[in-house]
């Protein structure tokens, strides 16, 4: 999963860079564009597309048998029971490429969502930095274990390390004065680690959380995983939310890009040749 996302992550650096400066939805429409194409391209290859034809025709047959004898109970009911069967079919033959889109689209998202998910931190404002132990660097009495920030210039702490035994995790508050992208230094029980940290407010790609293991990995892809078996689990920065404006309507960019995908496959179907 690591290499995976390791190949990923520069793609999509490059893909959305010429729309770093731009609102979100200028790229948002792009790569909703690209993955509609795609999708269109895997379901054309793995559906069996006669079939699915031979099915919609069914399914317009049944509506327009319902319109012609509307006045004859026995025949709306058998037209109902032909649409109901050829929609059981329509589904059948939708399933296998449905799975083959999952997949990579669920990638996709993955990334996406660390570009448009979260907006940057901000020069004068704060943000929480919170580091989970591990419950082997934990000491018997529960005490805070041994921990050192070192944040670069442009970062401050604003606090010391507040310890919560029952979380088992050590939480900063911190402070950006300049804008930039920064690397935090954790050292808990003398091993180092590290955090990025976005200070802008343009599209590219923030991790709000550093994880360790392969599942965790599969959600938050946006930074490498720390090793397993470590002093530290996890490693959180507290990165706003962002909403993306599409004519004046402001929503979760998923909202959007759903939105978008769909009404490109619709257009593109017919151009391409594919039955959906």
């Amino acid at each position: 999963m690591s290499f995976v996302n390791a190949l990923l992550r520069p793609v999509f650096d490059g893909l959305l860079y010429p729309f770093r400066g731009l609102a979100p939805i200028w790229g948002l429409l792009v790569v909703s564009f690209l993955t509609s194409i795609g999708m269109l391209v895997v379901f054309k290859a793995t559906s069996n597309q006669e079939a699915l034809d031979r099915v919609k025709r069914g399914i317009h047959a049944g509506l327009f048998e319902i319109r012609l004898w509307n006045d004859d109970m026995r025949a709306i009911f058998r037209a109902q029971f032909e649409i109901l069967r050829h929609n059981l079919s329509y589904l059948r033959y939708s399933l296998v490429p449905m799975v083959w889109i999952m997949v990579p689209l669920f990638f996709v998202i993955a990334q996406l969502h660390f570009h448009y998910g979260y907006r940057g931190l901000e020069p004068g404002k704060t943000a929480l930095l919170e580091v989970e132990v591990s419950e082997d660097a934990v000491a018997p009495d529960r005490s805070k274990p041994r921990a050192e920030l070192t944040l670069p210039a442009g970062l401050r702490a604003e606090t010391p390390a507040v310890w919560s035994a029952s979380e088992r995790s050590l939480t900063w508050r911190i402070g950006a004065d300049t804008s930039g992208r920064y690397e935090i230094g954790i050292t808990v029980d003398g091993t180092q680690y590290s955090k990025s940290a976005v200070v802008m407010n343009d599209v590219r790609r923030r991790s709000p959380l550093r994880v360790s293991g392969w599942i965790d990995e599969l959600v938050y892809p946006a930074e490498s995983p720390l090793a397993s078996g470590g002093a530290v689990e996890s490693i959180a920065l507290s990165y706003p939310d962002r909403e993306v404006g599409l004519l004046g309507w402001k929503s979760h960019w998923l909202v959007h890009f759903f939105v978008l995908t769909i009404a490109f496959a619709f257009l593109l179907r017919k151009p391409m040749g594919v039955t959906i």
